[in-house]
């Protein structure tokens, strides 16, 4: 059961505590605090955890301080869309909002090479009217030999160049808890000119001591993405590890499966999928085309397949796309192969804004069909 507390009930508040009190005299029923600082408000919900079966919903809602309960009626406690749940789908980041009914493109760098690359690839995006981008410090790779990334090294010039360019957030994978204080530091160093959203890579997905020493902190949202080998009930299930320790600003990413039916693509593309994390959870849907399609390929219309991709998920209703480019992939690090060129960027806004444009335009046609019975 989900309790939602009045606005900005602070912890001193006599209700508050008298509520506590109530919830310690439960038998078998724990419960935890989460206290997320909205765009103007601070909001808090606790959450009772043991058998909330037996509690009265008007009884619950009857306490100090309390304005609304929620019977819990899926797995996903925090994150779940639950029945009679108006929570908000989302959250504000840096003055940038992302939920469900939200759309932003992160194009970026997937490794950082030289402080001029990200200059070129920052530049490009200000000239294009974005203000998020992608920007690769610490790299998992197969291979022990092959490039990690410049870890905490490049974080100055990146932020700094970020702020130089008006970008709000940079989306940038974490592999260690200790790489969350790198950024922390590189941030407070360069003067805190951008935001960044940590991101959990596939392979880290089911890392939940990593998953819950991110989910501890509330100063940076979190992009997870799916793990390529598991389900998407496990992968959900990893992103509430972030959200059962505080943290619910967190945005589910779909990036494909690993399996060689997906071939020739580098992964079996799972974006028929946004709507359904959508419809079992309140989380903002990230697509990464790049790492599904894995090439520069085109079809016989001259169309780049990572188009494609990146169409069918947005015309699904994705709310974020993550996706490679590089002023020069020849020389790139890291997934040069995949990455898209400069002088490609305003040509993928423009069909991510006409997929996005047909995906409003079916949503007004959905809302026009009268209910069904069924």
């Amino acid at each position: 059961m989900i309790l939602i507390l009045r606005e900005d009930l602070q912890e001193s508040a006599p209700e508050y505590q008298a509520l506590l009190r109530y919830l310690d005299g439960l038998d078998g029923i724990e419960y935890r605090v989460h206290r997320v600082q909205g765009a103007e408000q601070l909001l808090s919900e606790v959450y009772l955890i043991g058998n909330t079966k037996a509690l009265d919903l008007e009884q619950m809602e009857s306490l100090p301080g309390v304005t609304k309960a929620i019977r819990v009626s899926r797995e996903y406690r925090v994150l779940g869309r639950h029945q009679d749940d108006a929570r908000a789908n989302g959250f504000t980041y840096n003055g940038v909002e992302f939920s469900q009914d939200t759309l932003h493109v992160f194009a970026g760098l997937c490794a950082v090479d030289t402080r001029e690359h990200v200059e070129q690839m920052l530049r490009a995006l200000q000239e294009n009217g974005q203000v998020c981008t992608r920007m690769g410090a610490y790299k998992p790779r197969t291979s022990p030999y092959a490039f990690q990334g410049h870890g905490k090294d490049c974080l100055p010039y990146v932020f700094e160049l970020a702020g130089k360019y008006g970008i709000k957030v940079i989306a940038m994978e974490i592999l260690h808890e200790q790489h969350m204080d790198e950024i922390r530091e590189a941030l407070r160093q360069t003067g805190n000119p951008t935001g960044v959203m940590l991101q959990i890579g596939t392979r880290n997905t089911q890392n939940f001591e990593l998953l819950k020493a991110v989910g501890r902190q509330q100063e940076f949202p979190v992009l997870l993405k799916r793990g390529f080998g598991i389900t998407l009930e496990e992968s959900l299930n990893a992103a509430e590890y972030l959200a059962s320790e505080g943290n619910s600003q967190v945005v589910f990413g779909l990036r494909g499966m690993k399996t060689n039916l997906g071939d020739p693509h580098r992964n079996f593309v799972d974006f028929a999928q946004v709507p359904v994390v959508k419809r079992l959870t309140r989380m903002p849907v990230c697509i990464d085309p790049s790492h599904s399609v894995g090439s520069r390929d085109a079809g016989p219309d001259g169309i780049p397949e990572v188009f494609h991709v990146t169409a069918q998920g947005v015309i699904a209703g994705a709310n974020m796309v993550l996706v490679d480019f590089h002023p020069d992939p020849a020389t790139a690090l890291v997934d040069g192969p995949q990455a898209l060129l400069l002088k490609e960027l305003p040509w993928f806004l423009e069909d991510v804004r006409l997929a996005r444009e047909a995906y409003e335009e079916r949503r007004l046609l959905a809302g026009a069909q009268p209910e069904s019975n069924g």
